[in-house]
């Protein structure tokens, strides 16, 4: 299950979600080249990634944020930056550009920070802005947990699009990080599950203010929890149906 957009776009450019994405994308051209050697590749992570290990003899905290812009593929990079397309526009209409930057890399370095506590003698480099999307995910979820979310279901051979508030679609991914987290050995590698839950829950806690500036339940009760201007209609989504030949 996965979102594939809101029925929201923000009524003023997104300017540094689009620059966001846009130095994403640029600093995996940069390294993709590298992908074919492993060796090369290492090295470059050991150098701009997050390695707790290093960290833990006390040099490599610049990778809490460099290692926000790097990517361990093409899908991974397609993930998140569709993530940081459908929930960074709003948050950042409320919040101001300059502030929404600001917010975004706290929030990853809260992620990392979460990461190096759960696994802090690790020497496996972890890469991904998704510890920062999570961040944008959890202050969604506070502003606009009403919000109506498209999401494409896929299980073995159904696939179907559902439109669901904000609230069923984050909630339910955020209790997959925490159960995904506690199952699964940081060791190991793989997906870094305390960082994404790290970062909503930072993510939570520095949009509380903006929240409480704009009313607490009252700006819940004004904008029925929804983005405070008005919504698409979009057409219903449809997935095309292959016919069985007889």
């Amino acid at each position: 299950m996965f979102p594939i957009r809101d029925h929201n776009p923000s009524r003023h450019p997104a300017y540094v979600t689009w620059a966001l994405i846009a130095v994403n994308g640029t600093v995996f051209l940069q390294s993709w080249p590298l992908f074919s050697d492993e060796a090369a590749l290492l090295a470059y992570w050991s150098d701009w990634a997050l390695v707790p290990g290093f960290i833990a003899e006390g040099y490599g905290w610049s990778g809490l944020v460099t290692s926000m812009f790097l990517h361990g593929g093409l899908m991974h990079l397609a993930g998140n930056m569709l993530f940081l397309w459908i929930f960074g526009d709003n948050l950042e209409d409320e919040m101001g550009h300059a502030r929404f930057l600001g917010f975004y890399l706290a929030c990853g370095i809260a992620a990392g920070l979460a990461h190096l506590l759960a696994d802090p003698y690790s020497y496996i480099p972890t890469v991904g802005a998704s510890g920062a999307i999570a961040g944008v995910m959890g202050g969604y979820l506070l502003m606009f947990p009403r919000a109506r979310v498209d999401v494409l279901v896929i299980f073995i051979i159904f696939f179907r699009v559902f439109p669901v508030p904000a609230w069923v679609m984050l909630g339910l991914w955020f209790t997959l990080q925490l159960f995904n987290g506690t199952a699964t050995d940081p060791a190991t590698g793989g997906v870094a599950y305390w960082a994404h839950a790290g970062g909503f829950v930072a993510g939570l806690a520095l949009a509380l203010p903006l929240w409480l500036r704009r009313g607490g339940p009252r700006f819940w009760s004004r904008t029925r929890g929804l983005p405070p201007h008005p919504g698409t209609a979009y057409a219903p989504s449809r997935i095309p149906t292959v016919r069985r030949r007889r």
